[in-house]
């Protein structure tokens, strides 16, 4: 019988990377390309949660992994009311002409 180690925790961590990397840099939505930013966040949170678990560390990736998500759901605050912003604006969300705001 297979044990689950480290290493696939990480690649599953690459994994959830690469589309949250991908979202990012091919959405023009910006509903989407923050989706994609949280999908990097949680690949973070395995990271600090596996190694934690297989470095012999007690607490310190769980501590680290409830930081992330207190700064993502800040983040995700945030975000949502600027949209909500450029929404009331443009009627729109698109990334592309989100730089119209400067004028």
């Amino acid at each position: 019988m297979m044990e689950i180690g480290l290493t696939h925790f990480l690649i599953l961590s690459s994994i959830l990377f690469s589309f949250g990397l991908f979202a990012i840099l091919t959405r023009k939505n910006a509903i989407l390309v923050l989706m994609g930013l949280e999908l990097i966040l949680n690949s973070a949170n395995i990271n600090f949660v596996a190694f934690a678990r297989f470095a012999g560390l007690d607490i310190e990736g769980h501590v680290a992994t409830l930081f992330v998500i207190v700064l993502a759901a800040a983040e995700v605050a945030v975000a949502l009311a600027i949209f909500l912003n450029i929404y009331q604006n443009f009627k729109h969300i698109s990334v592309d002409e989100i730089k119209d705001l400067k004028e």
